[in-house]
């Protein structure tokens, strides 16, 4: 969006929760003297803002240009929640001809930021522009060499100059006016190297013309990057009984398993729905209509006459035992997630209690959630258009029960399907008091309502990745993901789901669970897998792309112990540690393809250069991952060195680099031009490289 405005102050504090005001346009304001427009990362011209979290580079970019010949230049500047300016940086052409500025600035700390873009008049660019031609020819050389002198004297009495970069432009200017130099040696005193570094690390800068600025919303890392791995914790400890009799797992037979999660280096440990179930309507196995006595039901349909939303199922223990997880996960690195569900069993006290809070059909019944062809007569949904203030209230009373006892983030469940302005509204009332309680949108819908949901509040989304398969697919959506709408979506990357099994995760069996988590834990800073992708779980429900003998619907024991052989469980273990000692891989902005010589062959690279890594040095990470399960395959990678931080003229012909694999610890010396080989046979589906040059 256009910048309109010159104003210059610290971002407004949010309106009020209950403000239903239709939105304004932008007032008129004056064009700045040195013009500042198409300004990003801009949300809606600055009605929502734009995300980032600390430490993460943000390219800042604007169209900046003036009338006549004179040279100018732009400012990149972060505001602070405070309101007083904070990092900044002079942005440089990367359009040319186009008049498109960029500087990449990161937040050192989370809280209301905001941003702008100073567009301004460049006295010495225009001098040294100008004398440069005019001295040379013999024209007006005492006039030119005068001028020079002059603009050197107030650029060394620029406020906050360094002392030693004010002795050398004071110095230049005195060689400018010493007459007993010849005319081309006075020019280049002018012109020297440490005059140009000077004025490029603080600029004397002519009118000033500011753009708004614009709200930069930076929450905790943990909105960005995370590695989640789900549970329903009826399963963990869960089982049959000699005479065939099922019995449940508990919260606490579930935080005594937390152990081998925590060990795989997982942080975020997510759990489905733990309140109670209702009986009227409950799904029996594989989401049939007949549950047997035995059958727990879907946790989805919650509420009986033991509670709701804000109650345990008592089969599951109660706040102590949940309590107690939250203490075991948190000792061992992990935060607990839990699943937002906005709908009710017909059991749930609200049906008796608000009636109106539901849908009333013609016969007196209430409407049952559907999802064309799917059908959940478990569950009534809620109609937010009646009694919307009595249900907000019920709604926010749950979330602080949860965030109470130690809930983080909420994954909310089918978001899109409750009105925009609920969650606005909710979300921004739980930060005004809780700002590290994040919220993830589980919304497979159109990309307009995912973006606005990202827009309005919503922390991270669920994407379209697990039906993202070949190359082109996976270019085209990295590059939107990274470049168009990081600063309002992002992503999370889970290659299965408790109600997702693609064709492609049936078909290629366990090699395509072993590439399809190096894809996502490499592409993406926060991905997730479904408890049980260690086991390969690949078989669909007939006529469904999702898994036979669903969880939702039974208790599902699994034996871990006996699936580490098939080499997922070790997998996904190197995969977190190579994330965890990698910033590179924990950022989404950055992201390079690199072309190979067969299309079943994709390579990227993830780079952070010295200056925003946290560990002080360069930072970068090739992956190479075979997208074929079925079959080996083995080409060229033809690599982009400059984008791995090697100079452009480095010849691509002799090694010039040295790749470490964080899959194997294998070393190679790579040039610009590789062989590789991957047999998803031999477990070899990927390279997951680290670069360092030679």
């Amino acid at each position: 969006m256009t910048a309109n405005t010159t104003r210059d102050a610290a971002p407004q504090p949010p309106a009020p929760a209950t403000d239903t005001a239709a939105p304004q346009p932008a007032p008129y304001a004056p064009i700045g003297r040195i013009p500042v427009t198409e300004v990003f990362p801009v949300v809606e011209d600055g009605r929502w803002p734009a995300k980032a979290v600390p430490g993460e580079v943000i390219p800042i970019r604007a169209t900046v240009f003036r009338e006549g010949h004179d040279r100018f230049g732009a400012t990149a500047v972060l505001v602070r929640p405070d309101g007083t300016d904070g990092p900044s940086a002079r942005m440089v052409e990367i359009l040319p001809g186009l008049d498109r500025y960029e500087a990449r600035l990161a937040a050192d700390a989370p809280g209301d930021w905001g941003l702008r873009v100073e567009g301004w008049s460049d006295p010495y660019a225009t001098w040294a522009h100008d004398a440069g031609i005019k001295v040379p020819a013999g024209i007006d050389v005492p006039l030119m060499l005068e001028e020079g002198a002059r603009v050197l004297d107030r650029a060394a009495a620029v406020p906050g100059r360094d002392s030693g970069d004010a002795a050398a432009l004071t110095a230049a200017a005195e060689q400018l006016r010493n007459e007993a130099l010849t005319d081309g040696e006075r020019l280049s005193a002018g012109l020297a190297g440490p005059v140009v570094d000077a004025l490029d690390r603080l600029p004397l800068r002519d009118h000033v013309s500011p753009s708004a600025t614009y709200p930069l919303q930076v929450d905790r890392s943990r909105a960005l990057a995370g590695s989640w791995y789900e549970i329903f914790p009826r399963s963990l400890g869960s089982g049959s009984d000699e005479q065939g009799n099922w019995y449940t797992g508990t919260l606490r037979t579930a935080a005594e398993r937390l152990d081998r999660i925590a060990a795989m280096g997982f942080d975020v440990l997510y759990l489905t729905p733990i309140s109670p179930i209702g009986a009227t309507n409950r799904k029996g196995r594989n989401n049939t209509l007949d549950a047997r006595p035995d059958d727990p039901g879907s946790p989805y349909g919650i509420g009986s006459s033991d509670g709701g939303h804000d109650v345990i199922h008592p089969d599951l223990g109660t706040f102590d035992d949940f309590d107690a997880l939250v203490a075991r996960a948190g000792e061992l690195g992990m935060e607990v997630a839990l699943d937002l569900a906005l709908q009710c069993s017909p059991d749930h006290p609200w049906v008796g209690e608000h009636p109106e809070w539901f849908t009333v059909l013609a016969d007196g019944s209430i409407a049952y959630a559907e999802n064309p062809p799917k059908k959940y007569q478990d569950i009534y949904p809620l109609n937010f258009d009646n009694d919307p203030e009595g249900i907000y209230a019920a709604i926010l009373e749950v979330v602080r029960t949860w965030i109470s006892h130690g809930v983080t983030i909420f994954r909310v469940d089918n978001p899109h399907t409750k009105p925009l302005n609920f969650w606005q509204r909710l979300i921004r009332e739980v930060r005004s008091t809780n700002p590290e309680v994040l919220f993830l949108a589980e919304a497979f819908t159109r990309p307009a309502m995912m973006r606005t949901l990202g827009k309005i509040g919503f922390h991270q989304s669920y994407t379209y990745f697990a039906w993202r398969n070949t190359k082109q697919e996976l270019i085209d959506y990295m590059v939107e993901l990274s470049q168009d709408t990081a600063h309002v979506l992002r992503p999370a990357f889970w290659p299965t789901t408790h109600d997702i099994l693609t064709p492609f995760m049936t078909n290629g069996k366990v090699p395509a669970f072993k590439l399809r988590a190096v894809l996502a834990a490499t592409l993406s800073p926060t991905w997730g897998i479904y408890s049980g992708y260690e086991l390969a779980e690949s078989t669909p429900r007939p006529g469904f792309e999702e898994q036979i003998d669903n969880e939702k619907y039974e208790y599902k024991p699994r034996d871990f112990v006996a699936a580490r052989a098939n080499g997922i469980e070790d997998l996904l273990t190197r995969l977190n540690a190579a994330r965890a000692a990698h910033p590179a891989l924990q950022q989404l902005r950055d992201i390079w393809f690199h072309p190979t010589s067969d299309d079943a062959l994709i390579a990227y690279s993830k780079r952070i250069d010295a200056a925003h890594s946290p560990t002080g040095e360069d930072d970068v990470v090739l992956t190479v991952v075979s997208l074929d399960p079925s079959n080996v395959r083995e080409g060229e990678v033809y690599l982009n060195l400059v984008q791995l931080g090697l100079p452009g003229d480095t010849d691509g012909s002799f090694p010039c680099l040295r790749v470490t694999d964080e899959l194997t610890g294998a070393a190679y010396e790579w040039s610009g031009t590789n062989y590789v080989r991957l047999d998803p046979f031999a477990g070899r589906v990927a390279h997951v490289l680290r670069v360092e040059p030679l």
